[in-house]
């Protein structure tokens, strides 16, 4: 454990403990002053371990980090927490590591051990890196209510009920199935988000609200996919194999959707909040209704969607689906 000690001005001098993975030699010296009105930091760390991202320019990292400081000149009552789980840190991998380590803990899953394995997957694997950049920049570009990059990793649930999936699927990937299984329960008990560690997700989703959201162990899920809170990709029998839906790239799935059974939702669709789900759906239509019927096809809507406009992106919930008439 390596000791970091704050140093207050005019103010009694605080201490804490912060994990060290046992494959770094880091050292960190944090230094925090507070002056009235403002409020200044200097953080020196030395680190034998660097991430892909930690040696070019990370902007999101950099952003972050000041939104952080910023945040705390402003709410001293969170100056604290944001230099523990922010600004003490060298890079985006290690503050989410020691973040979800805390979240995840019980008294029998010690938040140490977490962070080891949390810290270290993030720095073994290139595409989890880039994907949780993608992630944080899909919640902030098609979220209006999140109102920063700090603020989406630190309070979006379903944010970091993704990154802690990516590492049970890594886990899963690598044979380490009790592993994998033990850390889905605890996110599932944790976030309310219920994820098989078998399910594959792609970069740059949102899981919005995500408070009910239940995906099936053989589930794909592409890039730039946009999913809101009691959704559910489940199976349709107990039988093995392929049983999960495969949803494309920029699709758009609203709150309280079922889609069920081995299906394909192609590239740019969307579908209806509260439908259910058990046929294919065309890329660039729209399903709605129990059981779902398919828009915009065969020039059987009012309106066409264009390719270019990915609903997961714009967060249209409503266009075509005015349109229906039941």
């Amino acid at each position: 454990m390596t000791t970091h000690t704050l140093a207050l001005r005019d103010c009694s001098y605080l201490s804490f403990q912060l994990p060290s993975s046992s494959r770094s030699r880091g050292r960190s010296l944090f230094n925090l002053t507070f002056r009235k009105p403002r409020l200044s930091a200097s953080v020196s760390h030395a680190s034998k371990n660097h991430s892909l991202h930690a040696r070019q320019v990370d902007h999101i990292w950099e952003e972050l980090r000041r939104e952080a400081l910023e945040q705390s000149e402003h709410e001293p009552y969170l100056a604290s927490y944001l230099y523990a789980t922010v600004l003490v840190h060298p890079s985006l991998e290690r503050s989410l590591a020691f973040h979800l380590a805390n979240k995840l803990a019980n008294p029998t899953l010690l938040s140490s051990q977490l962070f080891t394995l949390f810290w270290e997957t993030f720095l073994e694997d290139p595409y989890i890196q880039e994907a949780l950049r993608a992630d944080i920049e899909a919640f902030k570009e098609r979220d209006p209510a999140c109102m920063s990059y700090v603020h989406g990793m630190l309070n979006y649930k379903g944010f970091l009920a993704c990154e802690a999936h990516r590492i049970s699927h890594r886990l899963w990937g690598q044979g380490r199935f009790a592993l994998a299984i033990a850390l889905q329960n605890r996110i599932s008990e944790v976030f309310h988000v219920d994820i098989h560690p078998g399910a594959q997700i792609g970069k740059g989703v949102l899981f919005d609200h995500a408070t009910g959201v239940v995906i099936g162990e053989t589930a794909i899920i592409g890039d730039n996919v946009s999913m809101l809170h009691h959704v559910t990709l489940g199976g349709t029998g107990n039988f093995s194999g392929d049983r999960h839906p495969r949803i494309g790239d920029g699709v758009l799935i609203g709150a309280g959707a079922i889609l069920l059974g081995s299906i394909t939702v192609g590239d740019g669709a969307k579908v209806g909040a509260c439908s259910l789900v058990l046929i294919d759906v065309p890329p660039h239509t729209t399903a709605v209704g129990v059981p779902a019927k398919i828009l915009g096809h065969d020039g059987k809507s009012v309106a066409t969607a264009v390719k270019d406009e990915l609903p997961a992106l714009s967060m249209d919930h409503t266009s075509l689906i005015l349109d229906y008439i039941i």
